[in-house]
């Protein structure tokens, strides 16, 4: 069953300091994903692997195309849907994490990561217990799950921001680079959570540099090029050759213990 279908998306960004310059992020991609699998987004720097998923998620307008989401037998255009609309998939349906962690500040970790529980309805110290479980898989010490995340080092925001983002097991979960700031040993810890957390209910569209982690994770890639679609291919056909070298890593990952289960 397709989850999302991609048709023809295409993002703009006028430079107004270069004169109004016209510079493409993305340019007429397709592609459609289907429910339960893990599709990877690899290409070089400036490919537009961010921009597809900011325009997936609306926090970039698309300028052209459309991005269906599948819901039952509902099928909402996420280009051009209302404000409201978008606002209440994201609080029901589709998950986001980015680089970066952008949080109310002095709130504790945990209760950054267990809000998007809560806001579904799970009783606080239920959405608490469950949070700790979480920030404990990733490794993340436990003398700071009552700190505040401003405080933390980047490879420790980036953990919370990952946990926050699977909490609550989203249908549709967006990952941009989730593992960049993250030595092996941690990102090993996250690609373990997010095979064994995440179950065949939610499907994952996820940006990575690391060719290990995309190997380990993904069902099939979609490579970008100058903004362009250059290719989808299942996982067997995948060898590296489209991920960022300057964000890459020799580092092994540990023994994959299987994709989950779909």
């Amino acid at each position: 069953m397709t989850v999302l279908t991609v048709d023809g998306l295409t993002k703009t960004f006028d430079m107004h300091v270069l004169g109004d310059t016209q510079v493409v992020g993305l340019d007429d991609v397709s592609f459609a994903v289907q429910g339960g699998e893990f599709l990877a987004v690899v290409g070089e720097s400036g490919s537009g692997k961010s921009s597809l998923l900011k325009c997936l998620y609306r926090t970039y307008d698309p300028t052209a195309g459309r991005v269906v989401y599948h819901d039952g037998d509902d099928k909402i255009d996420l280009a051009s849907c209302g404000d409201r609309t978008m606002m209440a998939l994201r609080d029901d349906a589709i998950g986001y994490t980015s680089q970066f962690l952008d949080e109310i500040p002095r709130v504790p970790a945990v209760d950054v990561v267990a809000r998007p529980l809560v806001e579904r309805g799970t009783p606080t110290e239920d959405a608490r217990h469950q949070a700790r479980g979480l920030l404990a898989a990733l490794h993340v010490p436990e003398e700071l799950w009552a700190a505040y995340p401003a405080t933390f080092s980047g490879g420790e925001r980036q953990r919370v921001n990952l946990a926050q983002a699977v909490a609550p097991k989203p249908e549709l979960l967006l990952l941009d680079e989730p593992t960049s700031a993250l030595d092996p040993e941690t990102r090993n810890a996250a690609i373990d959570l997010l095979e064994s957390y995440l179950g065949p209910e939610t499907t994952v569209v996820g940006v990575f540099h690391n060719t290990d982690v995309v190997q380990r994770v993904a069902d099939r890639v979609v490579v970008l090029a100058d903004g362009s679609l250059n290719e989808v291919i299942p996982i067997a056909e995948y060898d590296g050759t489209h991920t960022s070298p300057e964000a890459d890593s020799n580092e092994p990952l540990g023994e994959a213990n299987g994709r989950r289960d779909r």
